[in-house]
């Protein structure tokens, strides 16, 4: 793997050069001290990765991550001093198209790099992601029978990975307070910051933003949120848990494996969404609920920060909409209002 490092500090620097080339096949191809010279360096040899420091001077990480994005698009891992403590500035990142974030790896007395496990362990996962993105072949998830449990009731079911924080943002923010239906989120993130992510959505919509919890329920104009490295699923009681299973789905927690809960347990209304994020996790659960009469949406081309997901759904025909970021908000709006004047059984 050809790997890019963007930090002004030399420390820094080092201890992650020493780490990339413990690896076997992984190289560092080149090194900007602040994110302007980044922009500069991928425009002229795009890596397959680039570890991007948050903090540094003449331009950001999250400027870097926007621009790279724009003008010569690849996989980037935020890598910073402190994950926890750039919260704000991470999920922007993210929102830009940022795969995922790690706290640096800090070099010992004994030369050795603390951290380095979980660093190695990120980089490694995306490996896997780029070569899936590359795949032409769709996952394919079990529906382990085909059991729809009784119920009513209205249900939003949403999708998304690199470029999600701010596409989500977009489509909480535009949902009044009273919005008839319960929403639930899966984002690819690691669980060491989904708290953040959820307090930080949280404060930018009228709606109430909080981590799923293993027994959860889904109330109206609640927003769910998965919340560790496991699966969510929907029960057949129509409650919240997350599963270990599969374990050698390489999305975790994985798209495809809530909606394909949603598909087999929920008999009310559904509008499945599959927002921004690269590689093709929720496009095959897309497709399996459209099937069974739920009402699909794919977020644009224009629109998404790396269009992956959405595109592997366009094309096996999951979604029934590809729509702008801006209007998918409007769109789930209008759905349940016009259900609600609709002779229905099941009414929100």
């Amino acid at each position: 793997m050809r790997i890019a490092i963007v930090n002004d500090s030399l420390m820094a620097v080092e201890s992650l050069r020493r780490v990339v080339s413990s690896v076997p096949g992984y190289e560092v191809v080149w090194v900007a001290n602040d994110g302007a010279e980044a922009v500069w360096r991928c425009g002229a040899d795009v890596p397959d990765l680039i570890l991007m420091d948050l903090i540094m001077p003449v331009m950001d990480g999250v400027d870097a991550t926007r621009k790279i994005m724009e003008f010569s698009p690849c996989s980037i891992l935020i890598v910073t001093s402190t994950v926890s403590g750039n919260a704000s500035k991470v999920f922007h990142a993210m929102g830009y198209g940022a795969l995922d974030a790690v706290n640096t790896p800090v070099l010992g007395m004994t030369g050795d790099a603390e951290g380095k496990d979980e660093f190695l362990q990120k980089v490694s996962m995306i490996g896997k992601l780029i070569n899936q993105y590359s795949n032409v072949e769709s996952p394919k998830v079990a529906m382990i029978g085909t059991t729809v449990t009784a119920t009513s009731g209205c249900l939003v079911a949403i999708g998304s990975s690199s470029g999600g924080p701010k596409a989500l943002s977009v489509v909480l923010q535009s949902l009044p307070a009273d919005f008839s239906a319960p929403i639930v989120i899966v984002q690819h993130v690691d669980q060491k910051f989904t708290a953040e992510l959820a307090a930080w959505l949280d404060k930018q919509c009228a709606l109430e933003v909080r981590l799923a919890k293993k027994g959860d329920r889904l109330v109206p104009g609640r927003v769910l949120i998965a919340g560790t490295n496991d699966h969510l699923i929907l029960n057949a009681r129509n409650s919240l848990e997350y599963t270990p299973d599969p374990v050698d789905q390489a999305y975790r927690p994985s798209v495809d494996v809530f909606f394909a809960s949603v598909a087999k347990h929920w008999a009310g209304d559904v509008v499945a969404v599959l927002l921004t994020g690269m590689g093709r996790d929720g496009a095959e659960g897309l497709l399996t609920l459209k099937n069974k009469g739920v009402y699909t949406i794919a977020q644009d081309e224009a629109s998404c920060a790396v269009y992956g997901m959405p595109k592997a759904a366009a094309q096996i025909g999951a979604a029934q909409q590809i729509l702008p970021i801006d209007d998918i908000a409007s769109e789930l709006i209008d759905f349940f209002d016009n259900r609600k004047k609709g002779s229905r059984r099941n009414e929100c």
